[in-house]
């Protein structure tokens, strides 16, 4: 995944700008940013601190490791199976 070109911290910063009562569209512009990618990033760290931001993101990483680990031991077990159910 291509990842984003600002940083947990910079984008809890325009998130309490946004807050502090700064127009959404003053936000994007000023940032170069879409007014989208303010309210898309308003519901997945509103509310947090940066530790928090940085948590979440260290899970979402280990979690698309485990699900491609998951994916790999599938495709195995599917292999044998296949190659165990054919008569010799």
């Amino acid at each position: 995944m291509n990842r984003a070109r600002f940083t947990e911290e910079q984008i809890i910063a325009v998130l309490k700008e946004h807050e502090a009562g700064a127009k959404t569209a003053d936000l994007a512009r000023r940032h170069g940013i879409s007014e989208a990618t303010i309210y898309n990033w308003k519901a997945k760290f509103g509310g947090m601190d940066v530790s928090e931001a940085k948590r979440l993101r260290t899970l979402e990483e280990e979690n698309a490791k485990l699900k491609k680990l998951l994916a790999e031991q599938m495709l195995d077990a599917a292999a044998l199976r296949e190659l165990l159910s054919k008569k010799w």
